[in-house]
């Protein structure tokens, strides 16, 4: 598969099942994910909501006409850096059939690329810290551990 096209487009709402699926291919998604048939309303409302706003992008990646990968692009204003924005990456994710030949990497360097193209001064994301093959994979794509983040669940 790493030899054929990989191809980031826009999700639709057909996507949703298959990207909830992935969301919750992990031991922090199973807890947090609910994959059902029909979609969860809330799941839905969320993608309409990302759909409308111009600065959200809901992506999936597609090798041969199979969704493989999925992420969420965000575009942030911000007063800081003389005004600059910066791109958000969220919920990156890879279908586990195809983890390991590069998808991610594919995927990321997309999102970077788009972030450059819009003009954003940085590009930046967090992940779990429970999370360490990831921390690798990103510091290993140029993302540096620069911050402490805090959550809080509401």
């Amino acid at each position: 598969m790493s030899q054929h096209i990989l191809t980031m487009r826009p999700a639709i709402e057909a996507d949703i099942p298959g990207i909830l699926r992935m969301l919750a291919d992990d031991e922090l998604g199973k807890a947090r994910e609910v994959v059902s048939d029909p979609v969860d309303p809330a799941y839905l409302a969320a993608f309409r909501a990302i759909a409308e706003d111009a600065n959200q992008h809901l992506v999936v990646a597609e090798v041969d006409g199979r969704v493989v990968g999925t992420l969420q692009l965000s575009y942030l204003p911000g007063m800081s850096h003389r005004g600059s924005w910066r791109a958000q990456i969220e919920a990156v994710r890879v279908d586990s059939a195809t983890r390991g030949i590069g998808l991610g990497k594919r995927m990321i360097l997309w999102a970077v690329d788009e972030a450059k193209a819009r003009g954003c001064r940085m590009v930046q994301l967090t992940s779990n810290a429970s999370r360490r093959d990831a921390h690798r994979f990103y510091e290993g794509l140029g993302f540096e551990a620069s911050h402490v983040g805090f959550k809080k669940v509401l």
